[in-house]
């Protein structure tokens, strides 16, 4: 190796070299490690932490604690969004109502179909938060709730059943869109002859007193731990009894007491059809409200965890769809014409029928209730006005009627409590008890009510403003011009034609 150095002076020089900067390098190194060190160093007796600890302490994985938390903050986050959605879907059913009443009633009354609609909701939301909520969810005497009134859903008391604040405050808007569902069904059965200070009392009343006790019994058990129906194993997920069939025997009740329509039934006993005078209307009524139906069946779940929400969603659907069927078919052999009002009735009373057992019901026997909720519907349409009782927009047979079928279903077919799916008639028998428990409440109080009213301030128009229409006599205007309202009806502004018929009586009847 040293001689070949020797005989290379290239390689020699190269050696060296590398030796001279080995050399030269080591004290640089040492001094570079001292310089490092010491900040490091100071920063310890400081009590600071260094770079490279900060960065490895700000990397430390998280707990299964926080991560719990986490999760658990966001789920409740989205279900609070979830529970505010539906509750706007339900909300813009109060549309739905209104166009439906409009169409299937004169055009000289639209008006005051329109500002019955809106004060029930704006009348219920303001009832219903001072006072409905709590005698529905408040913590219970055996009757009804005793807390929780004026609601605030940041109070211990709120917080003591829910920490979450946001969903307290969901949970409370997605019941007053209930509330005032309840209390819009009976507008139109009343519809085309009630004084509107009277309306206006009762709407306050229902949301103040018939709706939230009833409620109180079926669904208390959210904070205030369950009222006795619920105790008994009721079941109605939805509202078919506690929302629709309350709302449809509180109709029942007015429209007995208030009495039938001027020419609606002839001297000799004859029925008289009076037609609505907007059937698109009435269609774009119901097709609102069959998407805000995906609010108030889905909603119901107040969660996302598990997608339970779109099972409801179909077994909803299914059973509208096979209502419009129902009603078309029977219609069709009854009036030998597909009738248009009582297919839309029939969809309204697939979704009423399905509303309470929704949740648990197979989608082959959502359909088969819908269906059979639709033909209901046209023979329960024909037996009250055979009766004489006036129901323009067929409120009660839609929701009183319908929501007792469905209630009832529940006993039959559903989950494994049905009698045909596993279960024993228990369960029909208990279902039997809050729909009976449901007429006697709703029917007798609202009846009370509506006799009052009739004594005291009024209840109906006299004949010269019915006659006239209540837009002009009420309110003081048209929903339409003056002559077109004349026009299309063949008389005077707002008046009815003298020769008005229908093949099928159908028209009679509407959602």
């Amino acid at each position: 190796m040293l001689s070949s150095l020797s005989l290379n002076p290239k390689l020699w020089c190269m050696f060296c070299a590398l030796a001279v900067a080995m050399v030269v390098a080591a004290p640089l190194r040492a001094q570079d490690a001292n310089a490092t060190e010491a900040p490091a160093a100071e920063a310890a007796a400081e009590g600071e932490m260094a770079p490279e600890a900060e960065a490895e302490e700000e990397e430390a994985p998280p707990t299964i604690e926080s991560l719990s938390a986490d999760l658990a903050a966001f789920q409740g986050d989205v279900d609070t969004l979830w529970t505010c959605l539906a509750a706007f879907l339900v909300f813009f059913m109060q549309a739905g109502f209104a166009l439906v009443e409009c169409g299937f009633t004169r055009a000289k009354n639209a008006c005051n179909i329109i500002m019955k609609n809106l004060m029930d909701f704006s009348v219920g939301s303001l009832v219903f938060w001072l006072v409905g909520f709590g005698l529905m969810f408040g913590v219970t005497n055996g009757f009804c709730g005793t807390t929780l009134f004026v609601f605030d859903g940041a109070s211990e008391a709120a917080l003591e059943t829910n920490s979450n604040e946001g969903f307290n405050w969901a949970f409370l808007i997605f019941q007053t869109v209930f509330a005032a569902t309840a209390a819009t069904i009976v507008s139109g059965a009343m519809a085309e002859r009630t004084k509107f200070v009277a309306y206006l009392c009762y709407s306050f009343l229902i949301t103040l007193i018939v709706y939230p006790i009833f409620g109180s019994w079926a669904w208390g058990g959210l904070y205030a731990g369950g009222g006795w129906l619920e105790g008994q194993g009721f079941l109605d997920f939805a509202g078919s009894t506690v929302v629709h069939s309350v709302g449809g025997w509180a109709a029942l009740a007015g429209a007995i007491v208030i009495g039938p329509r001027i020419g609606k039934y002839t001297a000799d006993g004859k029925i008289k059809p009076i037609p609505g005078h907007n059937i698109p209307l009435a269609a774009l009524g119901v097709f609102i409200l069959w998407l805000g139906w995906f609010g108030f069946n889905p909603g119901s779940t107040t969660a996302v965890g598990g997608g339970s929400f779109a099972y409801i969603a179909v077994t909803t659907n299914l059973s509208a769809a096979a209502g419009a069927i129902g009603a078309l078919m029977v219609s069709w052999i009854m009036f030998k014409k597909p009738d248009t009002s009582f297919a839309l009735n029939g969809a309204l009373a697939g979704l009423v029928g399905i509303t309470a057992g929704c949740d648990i019901m197979s989608p082959v026997y959502a359909s088969i209730t819908g269906l059979i909720a639709g033909m209901i519907v046209v023979f329960s349409c024909v037996f009250f006005d055979k009766i004489k009782i006036d129901d323009p927009v067929g409120a009660v047979s839609v929701h009183g009627v319908c929501g007792a079928w469905g209630t009832l279903a529940i006993g039959l077919w559903a989950g494994d409590v049905g009698i045909l799916t596993g279960g024993g008639p228990a369960q029909l028998i208990t279902q039997a008890i809050g729909v009976a428990s449901a007429f006697g409440w709703a029917f007798g109080t609202s009846l009370i009510i509506f006799l009052l009213l009739k004594f005291t301030i009024g209840l109906r128009v006299p004949a010269e403003e019915e006659i006239k229409g209540l837009d002009i006599t009420e309110h003081g205007m048209y929903a339409y011009p003056p002559h077109l309202v004349s026009e299309s009806l063949g008389g005077t502004p707002g008046g009815s034609p003298a020769t008005a018929s229908s093949t099928s009586g159908a028209v009679t009847h509407g959602a």
